[in-house]
């Protein structure tokens, strides 16, 4: 008889997948990519008064919901993650509006990659019963009073959709690009 495999590890492994579709990615980002606006409706990120990269936002999704650029993703990427991680392993979150991007794409990873190994360490311990529980998810705004294996499941899925959108938006601005270079002058 096999021994089954713990909730935990099935978890850390769709974790380390969806990260490692990330740093495929990763590697052929710059700011220009982080900021391009694939349509005019997009929501992205942008220095407000006082150089604080502020995201595009309402709590109410426009319909239809606007495209977003790279530099939006990985803001939102860092968001859900900072906010779960305050609620469930920490004091609380701050509020969304003192959650900045970064300012540029390297100290973007940096800051995705300090958020991603937080999270796997603060899973790695983690028994059955701890996933079962709901006192982790108390007072999160997404998942609360539900298991907590529910909502790390639910942020590794979040991960991938944002991670395959940060790579489609790539594609198409990299297609953008060679449009723009290949075009004959008028």
């Amino acid at each position: 008889m096999t021994t089954p495999v713990p909730r935990v590890d099935l978890l850390v492994r769709q974790l380390d997948m969806a990260w490692a579709l990330f740093e495929y990615y990763q590697k052929d980002l710059d700011d220009q990519a982080c900021l391009w606006e694939p349509s005019p409706d997009c929501w992205t990120v942008r220095p407000d008064g006082d150089g604080k990269w502020v995201a595009d936002f309402q709590l109410t999704e426009p319909d239809p919901v606007p495209s977003t650029s790279i530099g939006w993703l990985t803001w939102h990427i860092g968001y859900w993650w900072t906010t779960t991680l305050a609620h469930c392993f920490g004091e609380g979150a701050p509020p969304r509006e003192s959650i900045h991007w970064p300012g540029t794409t390297e100290s973007t990873i940096t800051w995705l990659r300090s958020l991603k190994d937080s999270w796997r360490a603060e899973l790695l311990p983690l028994t059955d019963a701890d996933l079962d529980s709901k006192s982790r998810t108390t007072g999160l705004p997404w998942g609360e009073n539900i298991e907590l294996v529910h909502v790390a499941s639910w942020l590794n899925f979040e991960l991938t959709k944002n991670v395959a959108e940060i790579g489609l938006t790539q594609r198409a601005y990299q297609t953008d690009q060679t449009r723009r270079t290949s075009a004959p002058s008028a």
